[in-house]
């Protein structure tokens, strides 16, 4: 653990809460016994730390940034791709308690699985340490980033599913509604719907791009 705490520059007084974050629930089912308990509240916990102190630190590092480009950058930098990034960093995997059949199945290296514990972490340090620790850990480890390194290559799906989740009950789907070229130029022409509804639409060499660019067109229409 203290090797661990090196890496994060963060040493808990609570050590159990970073134990805490680091058990999975293929672990915690395993050993019911020992009143273990998975990370799971920990990562819904990290995850609302994680958005708080990323909108915060992007509406006043940029006062002349949109909304909507906040939006976007925010959900780059709080991905599941930004957060296994992290995780790489710490060599998270190598900390992580797992069941044997997770542990057997490659789980150390499952991005979701990451991911979900890095957010834990931060929770794990904010609960430790207070909201300024989190804070410096955040700082330390994603918004470090350029955004605009960010953007270049964000994940519009994921900014566009985190855009429509502000209100319950969103259904987005994704549609290929074409092909064009010869084989060795495809295009694939995508649509994306929200509740049935179009709301974007996009072409590109493959259907993940397509979607992608579906994604972003959506994200503009909704922002108006």
């Amino acid at each position: 653990m203290k090797d661990l705490e090196e890496k994060l520059g963060y040493t808990f007084q609570d050590r159990k809460l970073l134990e805490g974050a680091l058990y999975h629930s293929s672990y915690a089912n395993e050993n019911r016994g020992r009143g273990i308990a998975s990370n799971e509240r920990l990562e819904f916990l990290g995850d609302a730390v994680l958005g708080m102190v990323v909108a915060d630190h992007l509406y006043r590092a940029h006062p002349d940034m949109p909304e909507g480009e906040l939006t976007r950058t925010r959900a780059a930098l709080v991905c599941e791709g930004s957060l296994v990034k992290v995780a790489r960093e710490l060599s998270l995997g190598d900390y992580l308690k797992l069941g044997k059949g997770e542990s057997a199945g490659g789980g150390r290296r499952r991005p979701s699985i990451q991911a979900d514990a890095v957010e834990a972490i931060i929770a794990a340090i904010y609960l430790d340490g207070g909201i300024g620790s989190a804070r410096k850990m955040i700082q330390r480890f994603i918004l470090s980033r350029n955004p605009g390194d960010v953007t270049e290559n964000q994940d519009y799906k994921t900014a566009l599913q985190e855009l429509v989740q502000k209100e319950s009950g969103q259904e987005l789907s994704y549609h290929l509604v074409g092909e064009s070229g010869p084989d060795h130029d495809k295009r694939f022409a995508i649509q994306v719907t929200l509740n049935g509804k179009v709301i974007g639409h996009g072409e590109g060499r493959s259907k993940k791009e397509g979607e992608q660019m579906a994604a972003q067109e959506a994200i503009r229409n909704l922002n108006g």
